[in-house]
């Protein structure tokens, strides 16, 4: 039996889940499309709401959400569940589709609460949005240009040592955006503190000729693109040569799920394609 929520925009349905979680004394976090507004003034359509939760309390938050008539499913076991109601859905997420990125007591304790739904909510730290979205370099969706408005927005008064400390043998990847952030806003250098770029460009002379081995990190910023790596080129996978919290149960279906995902998109694509278009296309 569904909740009595007569809202269309979602909103009504997002304010209820909220009343569940508080009412069993479960943490969260808003995340997502909502958090991105409040830091960096970003305005996005979306049909979903990004709840950041712990780990260890995700089963309860299940039971929680059952009990009160939502439909409620742990969707990717390694980082995903969501609760729905109509066309509207939240995501609850408890690390990174990579197995990185846990949500641990840091994400709360660093926490800003404001307004969001006409309540005020703790809304996840910038520096944890943007270590997440830093890994997001997919095919269909790339997060790097969210990561340069949050550093726009957020970057004069981040706490660089926690994120630098977040992406610990990662920084390459945090220097990637930085090196775009000099590149897209040439006249705000100054938001990334110089200590921050010099000591990245000399970690970077340091270790270039260090040897990694027959390493493929890319599956951890895309789960699809990197796996002829992987599968073919006798790469190992990055995802199970260091400690990454995703068994190998949960990666074969994690990648099973983005194949489906790639495919429907395609033949949707091609669905839409009339016949002059294709022949354009070949032409």
């Amino acid at each position: 039996m569904q909740p009595p929520i007569q809202s269309s925009d979602g909103h009504e349905f997002y304010r209820a889940a909220i009343g569940v979680l508080r009412a069993a004394s479960l943490d969260f976090l808003v995340g997502g499309a909502f958090a991105l507004r409040v830091y960096a003034g970003i305005k996005r359509d979306t049909k979903d709401f990004d709840l950041l939760v712990r780990p260890q309390d995700i089963e309860r938050m299940l039971t929680a959400f059952r009990s009160a008539g939502f439909h409620a499913e742990l969707t990717f076991p390694h980082w995903l569940a969501k609760v729905r109601h109509g066309s509207h859905f939240i995501d609850l997420i408890f690390r990174s589709g990579n197995g990185l990125c846990d949500v641990d007591d840091e994400w709360f304790e660093y926490a800003r609460e404001t307004d969001v739904l006409g309540i005020p909510l703790p809304v996840c730290p910038p520096e944890e949005m943007l270590w997440q979205k830093a890994y997001i370099m997919e095919r269909e969706r790339f997060d790097g240009a969210d990561v340069q408005h949050l550093l726009r927005s957020c970057g004069r008064l981040m706490d660089w040592q926690r994120l630098l400390r977040r992406f610990g043998p990662d920084w390459q990847v945090l220097f990637s955006h930085l090196v775009l952030f000099t590149y897209v806003y040439p006249g705000e250098q100054k938001t990334v503190p110089q200590w921050v770029m010099d000591g990245m460009v000399a970690k970077l002379r340091s270790e270039a000729a260090a040897e990694a081995g027959h390493l493929c990190r890319g599956t951890l910023l895309s789960r699809l693109q990197y796996l002829d790596d992987v599968e073919q080129w006798g790469y190992a996978d990055a995802r199970t040569a260091r400690d990454v919290r995703i068994s190998a149960a949960e990666l074969r279906d994690w990648t099973l799920e983005a194949r489906k995902q790639a495919k429907h998109a395609f033949m949707e694509a091609a669905a839409k394609e009339t016949p002059a278009s294709i022949l354009n296309g070949k032409a």
